[in-house]
């Protein structure tokens, strides 16, 4: 509960060809038998990651993955997933065995990253069985030499993973550029069968730390609750931040000089997404009898009777449109390659998703002219309400015109 949320620490992805030694290398890096390690190529079947603090750069995700040149039927479902984790990887590490040198996989791999704008480090392991080439030449290829075994350069890659890691500490906040020291904000959190027991969830934790890391006080209600609690303050809050399905319910009890927003639109901003939600919103009323819409969640769990994204949503966008709109779900890593058989992509607000992966399905939606929207934006589109949901966000005022 106290560590680093996963979509907030640097992913770093290991790559390369089965028996390259990528789990080795894996294991010397992190100090840890993280990854199963066998002479039989493909030991690695599913991609393997694990959230940890590793010195010099602090908390981060590594991942080891499948061999990129895996066959067969299962061999391409394992590439499938090797691929997946491109999407989220900040930093990339092609591990080659370099007793036998760069394969043709690896340089598919080397396009691939250029092309998904990945830092990435070529790694040769297994350098104890061969000849090193003279420093000079491996300061003019770029490349590190390695052995997993002897531990040889092990904390050179370390450090050149760092470096390349280091990122500019980012300027977007969850709420609290909105927000000023002893500023009131109100978050209404429904506690319903769909609720973790005993907790909160994920986005909406980190809301309330970014709250109090602005000076400002986070005041907690469910929404049966919230209008009780507004008369009683005694002092005008300056925002009040609902999970989105209460939308309607708050709206009406929240005075309009009072801003307004949800978790989910916070969160689409958070991750860079938000403008294309708005626009891509549009789309709802555009939807004609027998369309299918995605809805997509960043994460898995388990399905409750009256689940957001598979019930409440659909019911609500038919209710919308008057239509028999299909629906299809995905959740977790399992986003589509192709999204031609949509029309629409509904979307959570990624709270469990980094911000290079939230960026990269947003890309692929439009890069196939397939709008995407976002759960919190849909459901105030449909209330009629997105202008003020997004009336105090910086830059997006206009947005929703």
């Amino acid at each position: 509960m106290n560590e680093t949320p996963s979509a907030n620490r640097v992913h770093i992805g290991f790559f390369g060809t089965r028996n390259a030694g990528k789990s080795s290398v894996v294991n010397a890096v992190t100090g840890q038998d993280l990854a199963v390690v066998s002479e039989i190529r493909g030991t690695t079947t599913d991609p393997v990651a694990k959230a940890m603090e590793l010195l010099p750069m602090g908390p981060v995700v590594i991942i080891d993955t499948p061999g990129i040149d895996d066959e067969g039927t299962l061999g391409e479902l394992r590439v499938r997933k090797t691929k997946q984790v491109l999407n989220k990887s900040d930093v990339a590490v092609l591990v080659i065995d370099a007793a036998v040198g760069k394969s043709q996989a690896d340089d598919e791999l080397i396009v691939i990253f250029r092309n998904k704008k990945i830092p990435f480090i070529i790694a040769y392991n297994k350098a104890d069985l061969i000849s090193l080439p003279d420093a000079e030449t491996q300061k003019q290829t770029g490349v590190i030499y390695i052995s997993a075994v002897t531990k040889y350069q092990i904390e050179e890659l370390k450090n050149r993973i760092a470096a390349l890691a280091v990122k500019e500490e980012s300027k977007m906040r969850i709420a609290a550029d909105l927000i000023q020291p002893s500023d009131f904000v109100v978050l209404v959190v429904p506690i319903d069968k769909a609720a973790p027991k005993g907790r909160l969830i994920l986005p909406q934790q980190q809301t309330i730390r970014d709250i109090l890391d602005a000076g400002a006080t986070a005041i907690v209600v469910r929404e049966f609750e919230l209008r009780e609690t507004l008369a009683a303050l005694g002092k005008k809050p300056k925002l009040v931040i609902t999970d989105s399905q209460a939308f309607a319910k708050v709206a009406a009890e929240v005075p309009t000089d009072i801003g307004l927003t949800s978790f989910s639109i916070l969160f689409a901003r958070y991750k860079g997404s938000l403008h294309s939600a708005v626009q891509g919103v549009k789309m709802l009323d555009r939807l004609t009898e027998a369309d299918t819409v995605l809805i997509a969640e960043g994460c898995t769990h388990h399905r409750q009777c009256d689940d957001i994204g598979t019930v409440k949503l659909p019911k609500w966008i038919r209710d919308y449109t008057g239509k028999e709109i299909r629906f299809a779900f995905t959740s977790g890593t399992e986003f589509p390659d192709d999204l031609s058989p949509y029309k629409l992509v509904v979307h959570c607000g990624g709270c469990m998703l980094n911000e290079r992966e939230m960026k990269y399905r947003v890309k692929c939606a439009q890069d196939q002219n397939i709008p995407i929207t976002n759960y919190g934006i849909a459901i105030a589109f449909m209330q009629g309400i997105v202008p003020r949901c997004l009336a105090m966000l910086p830059g997006f005022a206009e947005v929703s015109a």
